[in-house]
């Protein structure tokens, strides 16, 4: 990540998950904090060479309808995700986050509960 309010507005205020804790080894050094939601833990990194932009995540999951309901309740102005089926039996949903990592969110088709 390379903005710490931008990665909370979407992270907390659009995806709905806790920001746990950060750490910065001093002050005006990089965060390195923990987000979760439910059973889902992601760790962010402003440090160099933690991570690539543009890194896809495939998270399996329950309940992607409600969850896609609640996403489209928050009214996000940078995200309008739908549910696409595809043919090897899952049910995907993807969301780009402001820093080009795509989170696809996917549930085995006809698995409807988290």
């Amino acid at each position: 990540m390379f903005d710490l309010a931008k990665a909370r507005e979407f992270y907390v205020d659009f995806l709905g998950m806790s920001w746990d804790w950060e750490h910065r080894f001093e002050p005006d050094l990089p965060v390195f904090a923990q987000v979760s939601r439910g059973g889902l833990l992601l760790f962010l990194s402003e440090h160099f060479g933690d991570g690539t932009p543009g890194t896809k995540l495939l998270l399996r999951m329950g309940g992607l309808d409600a969850f896609r309901a609640e996403l489209l309740g928050r009214a996000y102005r940078h995200a309008r995700p739908g549910i696409h089926e595809r043919p090897w039996g899952w049910r995907d949903m993807e969301v780009t986050d402001p820093f080009g990592n795509r989170l696809v969110f996917s549930e085995r088709i006809g698995e409807t509960c988290d």
